[in-house]
């Protein structure tokens, strides 16, 4: 098994302003909400990353919940966002295997965490992890 997994920050939104009105701050929620037809691009900015055969054993130790489900989607779909649903789940199933990591999945869980509790203050903020 070889490539690895990425993980990526909304890091800005590029909103072409010959189209946007003057409110973009809500032209960018209002984006989210109806899936980016009306001119706004997502910029990312990746935050980590991994082989993927380490990702593998490091979600394959997350309890069987839907969070796990969740970051499987990775290696059944190529790709999974991560969004504002889905920090609670994520927060607990990390925090209740904390015990089993390994010291480099320990820094993984560590940058995971502060991205997530980051999208609690922000709503707007979401990941996107993908297998490349």
């Amino acid at each position: 098994m070889s490539g690895k997994v990425e993980f990526y920050r909304l890091s800005k939104k590029f909103v072409d302003e010959k189209e946007a009105p003057p409110q973009v701050k809500q032209l960018e929620y209002y984006a989210l909400a109806i899936g980016h037809h009306v001119g706004v691009v997502d910029c990312f900015s990746p935050v980590m990353n991994m082989a993927r055969e380490e990702y593998l054993k490091w979600i394959a130790k997350l309890p069987q919940t839907e969070a796990r489900r969740k970051m499987e989607g990775v290696v059944k779909w190529g790709e999974v966002e991560i969004t504002r649903e889905h920090v609670r789940p994520l927060i607990k199933a990390l925090t209740s295997a904390a015990p089993v990591f390994l010291p480099e999945e320990k820094k993984w869980v560590d940058c995971l965490l502060q991205l997530l509790w980051s999208m609690e203050r922000e709503p707007a903020i979401y990941l996107v992890v993908r297998s490349l």
